[in-house]
């Protein structure tokens, strides 16, 4: 991001509110994701304002300016609002919690600096999906999720290989994916070892399914387990609290949509 010789510069981009944090009394420190220059980190002057805060909220598709002075300056970011989605989504919790896992994910496993054009384009989609119609986002959001989760997992270098079984080569019954290697098994190569697989989703299987939320909270064990280990792992952290209060929040649904009902 610093020309060549530490020269000012200010350029403009289309970019995601990854993060915000108050810096002094009257600034914020925004954490976003561009399309050209990938995860930004700077400071927005009058970010902790009532018209700051709610610019830099997490999820917001913003208009941002780049500023900096020197390579040892701070990088100073400016931005107009095009496309509000947490503000929309105060109603509709599981919604909400989904943006907040997304936002908390990339911000914390992408690398500063580094472009990430795929990703930018369907955290994009994601978020315009989700912030559209809160009803929606609610019942068909999560599917969404799931998959954008495999997308980054696929952008940070641990993309799972459901394309074939593992054991036999078909590309039918895949119904597993292994812990170890990421890669699908079908219920035939599964055998003895069925017990020690993760249950591959329908919806992961084919995209024109969408699945119920049982199937989504398969989905979040199955993408949770590789970020866990992979993403999160490697750098001895846990899974960010945002991600499992999502999983959390899920369960209960799922939990409540199998307890009868008694007269």
């Amino acid at each position: 991001m610093t020309d060549k010789g530490g020269t000012s510069y200010q350029k403009e981009a289309p970019a995601l509110v990854l993060f915000a944090g108050v810096q002094g009394e009257t600034s914020a420190r925004v954490h976003v994701l561009t399309e050209d220059y990938g995860p930004l980190r700077g400071i927005a002057y009058g970010g902790a304002s009532k018209a700051g805060r709610a610019l830099w909220q997490p999820g917001n598709v913003v208009k941002i300016s780049l500023h900096k002075r020197s390579t040892a300056a701070p990088l100073q970011i400016s931005g107009e609002l095009l496309y509000a989605c947490a503000a929309r989504l105060l109603d509709a919790p599981l919604a909400l919690s989904m943006v907040q896992s997304v936002c908390v994910l990339a911000d914390v496993t992408l690398p500063e600096a580094d472009p990430c054009p795929f990703l930018f384009a369907e955290t994009v989609r994601l978020l315009t999906f989700l912030g559209y119609d809160p009803v929606i986002a609610e019942r068909e959001g999560m599917p969404h999720v799931v998959r954008w989760e495999m997308a980054l997992l696929a952008t940070l270098g641990f993309g799972l290989d459901l394309s074939a079984c593992a054991v036999t080569g078909s590309t039918e019954n895949l119904h597993y994916v292994s812990p170890r290697t990421g890669r699908a098994v079908s219920e035939e190569g599964a055998g003895e070892w069925k017990d020690r697989l993760l249950p591959l989703p329908s919806f992961l299987r084919d995209t024109e399914q969408t699945g119920n939320a049982a199937d989504w909270l398969a989905g979040l064990r199955l993408t949770g387990h590789f970020l866990a280990r992979d993403a999160f792992g490697q750098r001895h952290l846990p899974l960010p609290a945002a991600r499992q209060r999502l999983y959390d929040r899920l369960e209960m649904r799922v939990l409540a949509d199998q307890t009868p009902i008694t007269e």
